[in-house]
C-alpha cells in the first residue's frame, strides 16, 4: 500500500470510530504517541486508544492528511483535525487544530505514529481555561525533553 492511502485509511478508520481497522494498520509492537492521550504499544492498546478515548470524549470527527511524502521507512504528512467535544464542561463544542504526523514503518505497517499538533488552538475553542491548557503543554513539554533526540537541546549545547 502506498503511504497516501496508508494515512487516508489511518484518518478514515479513526473517524469512524473503528479501532479494529487503525490497530489492523499498525505492526504487533507499533506504538502510537497521541499528543493528548499519551503512549499506546502495541494492537490492542491502539484499538482501545480510538474506541475507548477518542469515541469515548468526542465525536463527528473528522480527520484529513495533506501532502504526504515518504522515504524509505519513514513517512510524513501534514494534518487538519476536528471534533465535536463529548466532554461534560465542553459538551457540543467543536475543535479544530492541525499537526504533522511522523510515521515509521516495517513492511508496510506502522511501528511508530508520532505527531506535532497546536492542539492549544483547539482546547482553546472548546473553552478549556488557560490554566489547564498550560497543564497540557508542561506535560507535553516534558514528554518532548525527555526524549533522547532532545537531549543536547535540553543542556544548552
Amino acid at each position: 500500500m502506498d503511504f497516501a492511502n496508508l494515512v487516508a485509511q489511518l484518518a478514515d478508520a479513526a473517524s469512524r470510530g473503528d479501532g479494529g481497522a487503525i490497530a489492523a494498520l499498525f505492526a504487533e509492537d507499533g506504538v502510537y504517541h497521541d499528543v493528548f492521550y499519551g503512549e499506546f504499544k502495541g494492537r490492542d492498546a491502539i484499538k482501545i486508544m480510538i474506541e475507548d478515548y477518542f469515541h469515548h470524549d468526542a465525536e463527528n470527527f473528522a480527520w484529513d492528511f495533506h501532502d504526504p511524502v515518504c522515504q524509505g521507512d519513514i513517512g510524513y504528512a501534514r494534518y487538519v483535525f476536528s471534533y465535536d467535544s463529548k466532554l461534560p464542561d465542553f459538551a457540543g463544542k467543536r475543535s479544530v487544530f492541525e499537526g504533522i504526523s511522523i510515521i515509521r514503518l516495517r513492511d508496510g505497517l506502522i511501528t511508530d505514529y508520532r505527531e506535532v499538533a497546536n492542539g492549544a488552538v483547539g482546547l482553546t475553542m472548546l473553552g478549556f481555561p488557560p490554566e489547564r491548557v498550560a497543564k497540557i503543554l508542561a506535560k507535553q513539554g516534558r514528554e518532548l525533553t525527555g526524549r533522547a533526540e532532545a537531549a543536547r537541546h535540553v543542556k544548552g549545547e
